[in-house]
């Protein structure tokens, strides 16, 4: 049987590599932390902020709803409290097809 690769799953995402994955100034990520309490990145001794996985799937979230759905901060807030659940189910799904997409592009350039 073939080795193949396997996704490596972090713990802990340093703030260069959370700004590299939403394209955003680190400014932005503490704005984020400080209106949003869904956002919880730990700090080390240094305070340099480490974010865990679902810290990262909470901003995929947060600037879904800002950025595509075009909510205020005070709408996005609101409406993470009042559908929360709702919320994450829709952003695995978004994220399912995104990772499909993926893979269809790439079968396709091999074509």
């Amino acid at each position: 049987m073939p080795y193949k690769e396997r996704e490596i799953n972090k713990m802990y995402y340093t703030m260069g590599e959370v700004t590299e994955m939403f394209g955003v100034n680190a400014s932005q990520i503490r704005f984020y932390e400080k209106e949003f309490d869904v956002l919880q990145p730990k700090k080390n001794k240094k305070g340099n902020r480490l974010f865990t996985p679902e810290d990262i799937e909470n901003l995929k979230i947060i600037f879904h709803l800002v950025d595509d759905k075009g909510f205020t901060l005070k709408g996005a807030k609101e409406h993470l409290k009042t559908n929360s659940g709702e919320v994450k189910e829709n952003q695995k799904i978004i994220a399912s097809l995104e990772k499909l997409k993926d893979f269809l592009l790439k079968l396709n350039e091999g074509i």
